[in-house]
């Protein structure tokens, strides 16, 4: 990719460029200390080797004043869940810029550099965590999921509420501790314990990542044939916390829990990164655990076209209905589009010229009659979930009709999270 030269006032060029290396990334630590507070020694360490793999892989963009560093922002190769299927997807982090470079627009056109980067990777989605949303926004990118976690007594995970009909022969999993040579079993069975459940939002890493945590990470990792966990113990030893849970069948369920309650003699509590419709709430016998939202994530969808081809839909929704997408930051996603969702699959196409739009009487009807209006933002909240409903009352929609909308609703809905917290 080639540079973008920016002018910064009257006083110096910028230049926005890939990291290579023989730039220094401790540089883009540094930033990351003067935007977010300084890391410790240990974590500091692991984030210049992770980073390094993501600068080795192209994916760190830096600014440049001179030869001096004064921003960047990376993004990670993942794998994202919607619907029971899986898309790649563009995690987007270590957004900074120097306190003395910001209220110049540049912060803005590094984004913007990034996105073009993304697209042009044939990236379908992306998403990030902001720490503030209005430059976000303005590229396209939308509040879609939430990051939960679930407090729950270890006491109270001892005794699980029986299955009314458990499936004769079916023994809980043997679990085991995960090394660096189960990465790819670690992200098949996630995939999996995502696919099966249908999940909205979930993302899985690449293998160098995931060898990189395998091998760095403290946490305690145990594996089965469809299970994963991934737990460690809290500051002063009173609690655990579980980042990573998830199994693909009711007894590595009850195999993942029963491990985490197998130290209810010294933890207090669990504390777990989850869903908000994680079956423990009906393996309980009380109403003992406690969910909180911890942060909204947002989405962008880069590939109008292969996003829809990619997501799951329910099996018996069936819809046509005439989209018009306006998009500017990423022109290649505007226009009139048929989208057709039947049999769990979706399709977007180009519009004939004059042609009829579904649920229309009349050629080229406007956007009260049949055709939904959308930007950028409002295709990325609707992808992830949001009523069409919402979107108008926000201002994110409008046209289209009373049927559509039931739809479009029906189509997209799923309650999207993730574990991750990139």
């Amino acid at each position: 990719m080639p540079g973008l030269a920016l002018g910064w006032g009257n006083v110096t060029k910028m230049e926005i460029r890939p990291l290579t290396a023989d730039d220094d990334l401790d540089a883009q630590r540094d930033l990351g200390e003067r935007a977010f507070g300084a890391m410790p020694p240990a974590v500091r360490d692991g984030w210049l080797r992770r980073n390094a793999l993501t600068v080795a892989a192209g994916r760190y963009l830096a600014v440049f004043d001179g030869s001096r560093q004064v921003g960047g922002a990376a993004f990670f190769d993942m794998r994202q869940w919607w619907a029971g299927r899986e898309l790649p997807m563009a995690g987007v982090a270590s957004v900074k810029m120097a306190p003395e470079a910001r209220g110049q627009g540049t912060g803005r056109r590094l984004m913007t550099e990034l996105l073009r980067e993304i697209a042009e990777r044939g990236y379908p989605l992306s998403a990030l965590y902001p720490a503030t949303m209005p430059i976000y926004r303005s590229l396209g990118w939308e509040l879609a999921g939430g990051r939960y976690q679930a407090t729950i007594p270890t006491r109270s995970l001892r005794d699980l509420v029986p299955p009314d009909a458990a499936v004769p022969g079916r023994s809980l999993p043997v679990l085991r501790k995960a090394t660096v040579a189960d990465a790819a079993g670690v992200i098949s069975v996630l995939g999996r314990a995502h696919q099966a459940a249908r999940d909205c939002g979930p993302v899985t890493r690449d293998l160098a990542s995931v060898e990189d945590w395998l091998a760095h990470g403290e946490e305690y990792r145990y594996l089965g044939d469809d299970a994963f966990l991934a737990y460690e113990w809290q500051r002063g030893n009173t609690g655990l916390f579980a980042g990573w849970l998830a199994a693909a069948s009711p007894e590595g369920t009850r195999a993942l829990w029963s491990l985490l309650a197998a130290h209810s003699s010294t933890a207090d509590t669990v504390e777990v990164r989850t869903s908000p419709d994680n079956p423990v709430w009906l393996l309980l016998r009380e109403r003992d655990a406690r969910l909180v939202k911890l942060s909204k994530w947002m989405l962008r969808v880069v590939d109008a076209k292969a996003a829809i081809a990619g997501r799951g839909f329910p099996d018996g929704v069936s819809l046509a209905v005439r989209l018009t997408i306006i998009d500017d930051c990423l022109p290649r996603n505007s226009g009139r589009w048929d989208l057709v969702i039947d049999g769990g699959q979706g399709r977007l196409e180009r519009a004939a010229t004059g042609s009829t739009a579904p649920g229309s009487t009349a050629p080229g009807s406007g956007s009260g009659t049949g055709t939904l209006t959308l930007g950028a933002r409002g295709l990325a909240a609707l992808y992830g979930g949001t009523p069409v409903a919402t979107l108008r009352l926000a201002g994110l929609a409008a046209g289209g009709s009373p049927a559509g909308d039931a739809a479009l609703s029906a189509a997209f809905s799923g309650l999207a999270f993730m574990l991750d917290d990139f």
